[in-house]
């Protein structure tokens, strides 16, 4: 079952909420090929083939998690954010509270203990050639972390509310973004390395070891090595060594 709601000159509208599908990011894609506007929302109380960066599946019990994707298009005088990952994080990080921190390159995290457990996820895909993108965001808003896959019992978080509160949620973080896309980078990027959770940890990488060191101005994590040098990486997934 679905429903579309008519077009408003913000985020968030038109809006397509499906009580079930395979993943809110295909149906977005679908949706801006289509030619949707800039804005256009699609929800979902439940996701099938949700997923995240290197083709993780996202996961959570239905109706416990604010599962959204925007499309996003260029403005007549410029393109789609290319801090747009960064920006969405922030804004995240927003909805989420004082606590919550950011693990490069895409995860929402608050601390536990010496490591790191997630609450939310972003994934930013487009077709820069074409001017748009596909924003795809997961929070375990309402999230009882013992009904997920026993794997992630030790690096999963909830906010803790109701899945009442899972619409204001949404609200909430529509205004954020709203915000923070409006903003220059360079407060963006202040923002950001605010809420680094990884600066002056310990992190491995396929390619290496060593300890971060900030994001520089294109969003890459920068990691001083043991040998005295500097790694740049602008893609990949990085791991926090315990203790580090």
């Amino acid at each position: 079952m679905s429903s579309l709601v008519s077009a408003r000159p913000r985020l968030g509208h038109p809006r397509l909420h499906l009580r079930r599908t395979d993943s809110t990011s295909d149906r977005a894609r679908e949706l801006a090929l289509a030619g949707a506007p800039h804005g256009t929302l699609v929800t979902a109380c439940e996701q099938t083939a949700g997923r995240g960066r290197q083709g993780r599946r996202w996961s959570a019990p239905a109706g416990s998690a604010l599962l959204m994707s925007l499309v996003l298009r260029q403005s007549p005088s410029g393109s789609v954010p290319p801090l747009l990952p960064l920006i969405a994080a922030v804004a995240v990080c927003d909805l989420a509270g004082e606590q919550a921190q950011i693990k490069w390159p895409n995860d929402i995290v608050l601390a536990r203990g010496d490591g790191l457990v997630k609450v939310a996820g972003i994934l930013a895909e487009g077709r820069p050639q074409e001017g748009w993108a596909v924003l795809g965001i997961g929070v375990n808003v309402a999230v009882e972390v013992d009904d997920l896959p026993a794997e992630l019992h030790g690096t999963a978080a909830t906010l803790g509310l109701m899945p009442a509160d899972i619409e204001r949620a949404l609200a909430q973080l529509i205004d954020a973004l709203e915000l923070r896309l409006a903003q220059p980078s360079d407060e963006t990027l202040r923002a950001w390395r605010a809420r680094d959770a990884l600066r002056g940890r310990e992190v491995t990488w396929s390619a290496g070891r060593g300890r971060a060191q900030g994001i520089d101005g294109a969003g890459r994590l920068v990691v001083s090595l043991t040998d005295g040098g500097r790694a740049t990486l602008d893609a990949g997934e990085v791991h926090l060594l315990s203790g580090g």
